[in-house]
């Protein structure tokens, strides 16, 4: 190993040009090494802005994983997005420039209201994330199957999620939107009732993730490589297309198999039958 690919402290510094073996932080961002923290010279203090160090010592602190709030009820899966139509116009990123290029991705479904024991037909909204793990580091697509939300002010959200939990005082009904706290929450938001409809009908017990839309839900502003800006909304649309089940049947199946979603993902992949989606811009 020459000088050059050592650092002033002995240690190898990582000498890569494929881009899935480089070491990056956790935003995609390229590393040298994680070995060696930033110091105040040779013999000096761990300096603060050693964000390498801490983004490693925060996953140390964090490897034991609290189950979440809100989407504790997930399943993820790897893939691509492959670009069919560049839009410099719009964005400047990277990945939207060339048509053809496929980027790495990871996409998670989840139901919202259940913790991670409870069953997949829930009626509930679900989430559509996928992360791009982009040249120039990660970015991230957050959204929901269906279009719209409940609150416009995010100041409601805690309000909203405690509203459909389970009640306080009893720790039940687990996974179901419809219950007494939920509707107190709706009659008194009216811009509620929009998502309500949605959530009530059967978008709200899909067939399956593999025939589910995905909504960025917000509208997000993309800039060019001019600086000029231009608002614009994100959707998923499913190439197999869009199907449910009636409620009879969520309720069997959820009675008979309460991990179907998840196991009709993980069985459709395992027989090469890859789902996929259109995203439009």
């Amino acid at each position: 190993m020459t000088d050059k690919e050592l650092g002033k402290g002995g240690e190898p510094r990582q000498q890569t040009t494929d881009r899935e073996m480089t070491m990056t932080t956790a935003q995609g961002g390229p590393i040298a090494d994680d070995q060696n923290s930033l110091k105040a010279g040779p013999r000096g203090p761990v300096l603060m802005e050693d964000h390498v160090f801490r983004e490693k010592m925060f996953h140390f602190d964090h490897e034991r994983i609290p189950e979440r709030v809100v989407h504790a009820r997930g399943y993820g899966v790897h893939g691509h997005f492959e670009l069919k139509e560049a839009i410099p116009e719009l964005s400047a990123a990277d990945f939207f420039q060339r048509v053809g290029e496929k980027t790495p991705t990871f996409t998670r479904f989840s139901t919202v209201a259940g913790n991670k024991g409870s069953f997949d037909l829930a009626r509930d909204v679900r989430g559509f994330a996928t992360k791009f793990y982009t040249k120039e580091g990660n970015w991230d697509l957050v959204g929901n199957n269906i279009p719209v939300f409940f609150i416009q002010d995010a100041i409601k959200f805690p309000d909203l999620i405690h509203s459909v939990k389970a009640a306080p005082d009893r720790g039940f009904p687990q996974a179901q939107s419809a219950h007494d706290n939920f509707w107190d929450f709706v009659s008194l938001s009216p811009e509620a009732i929009h998502m309500t409809v949605w959530q009530m009908s059967d978008r709200a017990i899909p067939r399956s993730f593999r025939f589910m839309e995905g909504f960025g839900v917000h509208t997000f502003r993309l800039v060019n490589a001019e600086g000029k800006s231009h608002y614009v909304k994100f959707h998923w649309k499913p190439k197999q297309g869009v199907q449910s089940v009636v409620w009879n049947e969520a309720l069997k199946i959820n009675g008979a198999d309460p991990d179907f979603h998840r196991r009709d993902m993980w069985d459709a992949i395992d027989a090469g039958d890859y789902p996929q989606w259109d995203l439009g811009i």
